[in-house]
């Protein structure tokens, strides 16, 4: 009844089982390269800022040199284009004026491929074709060794150096737009290019995208000139579809340490977890056969539960075959005088009127004897209970007990041969019941002292009690500590005051001991000191 209460209470609710976790890490494994992929778009986005920042670097250099260039050449500046806006006019007390980057690749919006130059009627002033022809040999070398391409416009947004663009106009290209303002902008637009994309290009936005700068020169708070940069950033994608081969061998290699968590997984918990499951379940149909080793522990830890749960069933084993029989011992100590009490019942019944007076009493003494024994039979039993689940903790000094038991047995010189601040690790109730049944046995074979002698054995306290009484014959001293053996039954004992003592120090993970003298008894009790 107790297993389908537990069953029949246990939660019931979806649990994964073991081959659902081994099979969900080794997905998870795998899928770390996958994320590690996701995570290189967010690094595409650290390139192109990188690029961003490489072309203001640039562009920065080249809008000061033609600066400069404009006010050696004494260009007037009421020919130089738009006024810069009075929110980019640097005060008086303003050294610096960082540009920061601004490209974001996750928010920013990619523009289509760049517009091709225009054709226009407008034409290019002396002086600034001059300055171009002077900048092209720098800005080649720039381009070649930088890979950016270059383009520089005058302020009418006329291409005066660049390839193929020379005298054509950019100024309809909307950041070239803002440039002309004064204002610096920088964009991405898509990529333009003839080869086809890599195979991974997929994963990266970088690998199909350009970005574009445009920086204004200012000349005296008006705009001198635009510096056009563009660049590819780098890609991830790109790398990977060129070790693409690498990029293979590390996929096989996890694919294989995938595998090798698995078995190993399989091999240290899952089978083992399965063959205890299986032994517990023989176990609680009382196969005892189960109870040993399992093939394959995994691991320490695991060996070390299968080793507790196996020790565990024994001690249940064993605690079923003791209360059997224990249960067996009791009913034949309460038959013999529940048979007794029975007939003299019967006898008293059936032939009182013929009885004597003498022998009428001669039955009642009977039927009150075996009916006190119940009694004392009844309570020593109740004692054993108790002895069984004692009140553990507390501790109580060897002198006071002593002190009690003077008192309890007047007839018993008892003393102590020990240090009295010695404390035993006990109750002092759980004590005095342990050296009372020791008295009470001692008194009842002709002792007439009992000593308490104490010392320290290793990590224990061992403390003596001895008696000089008639003492326990070696036919009997291997039959002590058995449950209701007594050489007292007719005087009223019940052999339990040992079994007792023993249940109590085992609770407190002590245990008591004969120890054979030539003359009385000696028991020694052993009580861990911590």
């Amino acid at each position: 009844m107790w297993n389908v209460r537990l069953i029949d209470t246990y939660p019931q609710k979806w649990r994964p089982t073991l081959a659902m976790i081994i099979a969900g890490i080794v997905v998870f494994v795998l899928s770390l390269p996958l994320a590690g992929l996701m995570i290189f778009r967010f690094y595409d986005g650290q390139l192109v800022r990188e690029t961003e920042t490489e072309l203001i670097a640039q562009g920065a250099v080249l809008s000061a040199l033609i600066a400069n260039e404009v006010a050696e050449e004494g260009i007037p500046v009421d020919t130089l284009g738009a006024p810069l806006p009075e929110d980019l006019r640097p005060g008086p007390d303003e050294v610096f004026q960082p540009i920061e980057t601004r490209i974001d690749l996750f928010t920013a919006e990619v523009f289509p491929l760049r517009p091709e130059a225009e054709e226009t009627e407008r034409l290019v002033s002396e002086s600034f074709r001059t300055l171009g022809e002077k900048l092209q040999t720098i800005v080649v070398d720039t381009q070649r060794r930088t890979l950016a391409g270059f383009r520089i416009l005058d302020p009418t947004g006329l291409v005066i150096t660049g390839r193929n663009e020379v005298g054509q106009s950019l100024a309809h290209i909307y950041e070239v737009r803002g440039a002309l303002q004064g204002r610096y902008r920088s964009v991405v637009r898509r990529r333009f290019t003839e080869n086809p994309a890599p195979a991974l290009s997929s994963i990266s936005r970088s690998a199909r995208i350009r970005v574009y700068v445009a920086m204004p020169v200012i000349v005296e708070n008006r705009v001198a000139g635009v510096v056009y940069l563009s660049r590819t950033p780098n890609n991830v994608a790109r790398v990977l579809y060129q070790r693409r081969g690498i990029v293979a061998l590390t996929g096989l290699f996890i694919l294989s340490v995938s595998l090798a968590i698995a078995i190993v997984f399989l091999r240290t918990v899952k089978r083992p977890i399965d063959e205890l499951n299986r032994r517990t379940n023989a176990i609680s149909a009382g196969d005892r056969s189960a109870i040993k080793p399992l093939s394959r522990h995994g691991s320490k830890e695991f060996a070390n539960l299968a080793k507790n749960v196996f020790n565990m069933s024994s001690k249940l084993f064993e605690r079923a075959d003791y209360i059997k029989t224990f249960a067996a011992h009791v009913t034949h100590e309460l038959k013999s005088p529940l048979t007794s009490i029975h007939g003299a019942a019967e006898l008293m019944r059936d032939g009182h009127a013929d009885m004597s007076e003498e022998e009428r009493r001669k039955f009642l003494d009977n039927i009150l004897a075996d009916t006190n024994r119940l009694s004392v039979l009844l309570e020593r039993l109740r004692d054993y209970a108790v002895a069984e689940n004692p009140q553990l903790g507390g501790t109580c000094g060897l002198a006071e007990i002593a002190v009690q038991l003077r008192a309890k047995f007047p007839n018993l010189t008892i003393e102590k041969r020990a240090p009295d601040d010695l404390v035993l690790p006990m109750r002092d109730e759980n004590a005095l019941i342990v050296f009372s049944n020791l008295a009470e046995n001692a008194a009842h074979h002709g002792a007439k002292k009992l000593s308490l002698e104490a010392g320290v054995r290793g990590k224990d306290l061992v403390v003596s009690v001895i008696d000089d009484g008639t003492g326990i014959s070696e036919h009997n001293r291997e039959k002590i500590f058995e449950l209701f053996f007594t050489t007292r039954r007719d005087e009223g004992g019940t052999g339990m005051g040992l079994q007792i003592v023993r249940a109590i120090l085992q609770a407190h993970r002590g245990d008591i001991a004969f120890h054979p003298t030539a003359v009385g008894t000696q028991f020694d009790i052993t009580l861990p000191i911590a």
